[in-house]
This record gives structure tokens, sequence and C-alpha cells, in this order.
């Protein structure tokens, strides 16, 4: 049994909701409950600042640059996102079987989109089923059924005729696919770079876009009215200068279309907040980058303007809330994360985790 005590972050406190600081709350059978436990024996005591185990919407576990990594490091790649205090992972693509981590009670809860799905040649090799349009809505309905309840496209990649990013499907075919999904109680996101491939998602009907470097102010209307979430991935679009600086010989175009992109990120990030465009945490860990970034991920989001709150709800409250898991709660499982200094006033407490409990188990 824990005894959590200090001050418990049940929600973003804006002044407007009552109850979302708590001093205290107990762990009992692995759940959370705000009543004293009558009789309660062997307490451990931790106290702090406590917040809902944070959410890593965007990582890859059992992927790395290569394509599908062993059961063994795919653990670490859990254990790595678990010790970083994000308990709760949407794995947006992975050619990797990684179910057997739901029976580990001391990794990480995931949410699987299934396989990547992308068109022929137009995306990294060993990652994706790699289709033309008229098999897309066959294997969309067959991720549907394999994931958990979301379904990964790619809906841009370079174009080798025109040596820059383009849109890899056709309006008719994304539609029928998203339609399918939809069907099948999934929905759908797409990792997109580009400015063309925006508003033809959308439109689809499309749930969210991954990274959303080429939102403009023509497009930021469409997701805002439409209720499309977005997640930056702002640690990985960090990278961008590098992958140009890699590509240019081959593809110049895309280098400098890659480099713009890179310069208006917080810009663009700042924009969308503005309009009122969701946004999440998503480390896009697991390719080419490191897992357990999910703290310096919310640190850029307040770095391109966004206020502390709001960004930490993106990785707790409001992340939780929009991926159906529960928070802080009575009654729910004991996923958690206790920090030494309010992280609200400072968000870079978050990349060091004082205790960290999942399951009711103290494992960090």
């Amino acid at each position: 049994m824990l005894h959590i005590k200090g001050r418990v972050l049940v929600g973003p406190d804006t002044g407007d909701a009552a109850g979302d600081i708590r001093d205290e709350l107990w762990v009992v059978d692995g759940r959370i409950t705000f009543e004293r436990p009558a009789g309660a024996r062997d307490i451990r005591l931790i106290e702090g600042w406590v917040l809902p185990g944070l959410v890593d919407a965007h990582c890859h576990v059992g992927l790395d640059a290569h394509g599908a990594v062993d059961d063994s490091t795919s653990e670490k790649q859990a254990l790595t996102d678990r010790d970083a205090g994000a308990l709760l992972l949407r794995d947006a693509g992975s050619p990797a079987d990684t179910r057997w981590i739901d029976d580990r009670e001391d990794l990480p809860r995931i949410i699987r989109a299934g396989r990547h799905i992308a068109r022929t040649r137009r995306y990294i090799r060993n990652y994706a089923y790699e289709i033309e349009p008229e098999d897309l809505v066959a294997y969309v309905a067959a991720e549907a059924r394999r994931g958990d309840g979301w379904v990964k496209l790619v809906g841009d990649w370079i174009d080798r005729e025109t040596g820059d990013l383009g849109s890899c499907w056709p309006r008719g075919a994304v539609e029928a696919a998203i339609a399918e999904a939809h069907r099948l109680g999934a929905r759908v996101t797409a990792h997109c770079f580009a400015e063309e491939s925006l508003a033809p998602l959308v439109e689809a009907g499309i749930d969210c876009i991954e990274h959303a470097t080429g939102l403009t102010e023509e497009t930021i209307p469409l997701f805002a009215e439409r209720g499309v979430a977005i997640v930056p991935t702002l640690v990985n679009i960090a990278t961008f200068p590098r992958l140009a600086l890699g590509g240019e010989a081959r593809f110049p175009r895309w280098a400098d279309h890659m480099r713009r992109l890179h310069e208006r990120r917080y810009e663009t990030v700042r924009a969308a907040y503005d309009a009122g465009i969701p946004i999440y945490t998503g480390t896009d860990a697991g390719g080419g980058l490191a897992h357990g970034l999910v703290g310096q991920e919310v640190a850029e989001l307040v770095k391109a303007g966004i206020p502390a709150r709001d960004a930490l709800s993106a990785a707790t409250w409001g992340a939780r809330d929009w991926l159906g898991r529960p928070g802080l709660t009575e009654g729910a499982s004991a996923d958690l994360v206790v920090y030494d200094a309010d992280p609200r006033a400072d968000v870079r407490v978050l990349t060091t985790p004082r205790r960290v409990v999942l399951r009711g188990r103290v494992v960090g």
C-alpha cells in the first residue's frame, strides 16, 4: 500500500475546475483511492508533486533505423520510456509483434496503430507495408482489426520524379480507406511533412496528423474546424537539418524544403495552438531517435509558445482523455509520476522523475 502525499495534480487547475489539486491519495491493490483506507498497515509514504503517467503519443516500440528489432531490444525501449515517466505509449507503427508486453506488469501500456501503410518505395525500407492505392482499403481494414483502435498511413514522402516531398495517395482511395477504418471503430493518423498532403487527408475525414510541419494559414482553419489533432514531434523535427545535409546531393529540392519546414517549426505549432487545434506530445522514438524523450518534447512545446499547463496537458490529462485512458481518478490503475518540484512552474522537471509508479508498484 502506498500513501502519496504533497500536491496531486488531478487536472490542469485552470481555475474553473474544482478538485484539480488534491493533497494526497492512496494506492490499494494497485488502484487509486482518495479515501483513507481503514486499518491500513505497512504503508509506504511518497511525497512530491504528482502527475498521471506521461503519454508519448508517437513512438515506435519494436523498431530501429533498420526495421523490426528482437524482444530484448523492444524491452529496453519500453523500460527507457517507463523510467522517463512515459507510462502510456501510442505506438505509431511498428513491424514487430509487441503483444507480449501487455502481459508484463512492469512495462508501459501500449496503444498500437499496427504497421505503417505506405506507397511502394515511398518510405523507409523494412518499416511499412508498401502497397498501391487499389489495396489501401484492404490493408487499412486489416490493421484496424489488428491494432488498438488506430491505423497509421504514410501521407507523404520523397517523390523521386520531382525530387521533393509529395502526397502518396489519391483522394478517392484515402477517403474509402478512412471510411472503412471508422466503420471498424478505428481512428486514422498519417505521417505528413509537406503542405500539399494535408487538406485532402483532413477533408477525407482523418483524425490526426503526425509532425504536421506543413501547416499553413490556409490549412490551419480547416484543422480547427474539423477538430483534427496534431502530434508535432518537435524533438524529431530538430533532426531535419542533419537529414537535409545527408540527402541534398541527391535531392536538393527536398533538402531545401526540409530546412524551411524546420526553420518555421515553432511558428507553425504556435499558430496551430492559437487556432484551437488539439496538440499532443510525441517523440517519434524508435526509428533513429532514442526513447525516453517525452520530457524534452513538453519543453519544446513550451519553447514554441504553448503555455506550460497546456503543454503538460498535452502529455497528461488531455492526452489520456484523447486516447480514452484514465488519469488520477478514483479506482483507476495507479500509473503516476512523482517530482521534486512543481512541473507547472518549470516543465524541465519532467526529465528527472523522483518516483515512477506503474500498476501500483514503485518501478523507478
